[in-house]
């Protein structure tokens, strides 16, 4: 990582798999933001950078970096351990923490008191640019996809039939629609499109208030 790096990731601004953060601030901000990361595609936080792009700097490398380390180690289960560089740019130091996509998701964030507590508030993934909770059914799909998740067995009935006709028309679903479409229960039904989520047959979309589902090809 090097001056021209910072240069490319300033010009692209922040995005689904990069964030600007003005200085190392509470470690429960930190650790959000690494869980959300390592639950999706990875990515890379700037720390000493302002939201519209200006660098600022860190004034500490050491402590700050010792607190982002902290924050990957302490607040987040499994824990977290992003790489961590310091880049000069123009005079001034930014710290680069880079996250990969992990394969021990999900990673869920723990307070103060050592506890995860409600694993749906617990669990956070990239949208866009933002860092926000996972919906009960992204977090069952991020768990299915650990190595230690059983094999996916699909068995297209009915239901699914009358789901993919439904999607031919309407191009989108929801987990209530989908329950009140073939008459089964909204747990029921959010089991199948899961399923089928895995099997790459449905895409999911987290970027709105209710999350929906849409074929995956055409």
């Amino acid at each position: 990582m090097n001056y021209r790096d910072v240069q490319d990731m300033l010009d692209e601004g922040e995005g689904f798999q990069l964030e600007f953060k003005r200085k190392v601030t509470s470690p429960e901000k930190i650790a959000r933001a690494l869980i959300g990361f390592a639950n999706t595609k990875g990515g890379t936080i700037l720390f000493g950078v302002n939201d519209d792009r200006t660098v600022i700097g860190v004034e500490s490398e050491k402590s700050e970096i010792d607190l982002v380390r902290t924050s990957g180690s302490f607040y987040c289960d499994p824990p977290i351990e992003p790489e961590i560089e310091i880049v000069s740019y123009k005079g001034k130091d930014v710290i680069v923490a880079q996250v990969h996509e992990s394969s021990q998701k999900p990673h869920m964030f723990v307070g103060e008191n050592g506890e995860t507590g409600d694993e749906e508030s617990r669990v956070f993934i990239r949208v866009n640019d933002k860092t926000v909770v996972a919906s009960k059914e992204v977090v069952r799909i991020l768990r299915a996809e650990s190595p230690d998740s059983p094999p996916l067995r699909l068995t297209i009935g009915e239901n699914e039939r009358r789901l993919f006709d439904f999607l031919e028309e309407k191009e989108r679903i929801t987990v209530k629609e989908f329950g009140r479409l073939v008459n089964i229960s909204n747990r029921r039904a959010s089991r199948t499109l899961i399923q089928l989520v895995r099997a790459g047959v449905l895409r999911i979309h987290t970027h709105e208030k209710e999350d929906f589902y849409t074929k995956a090809f055409d």
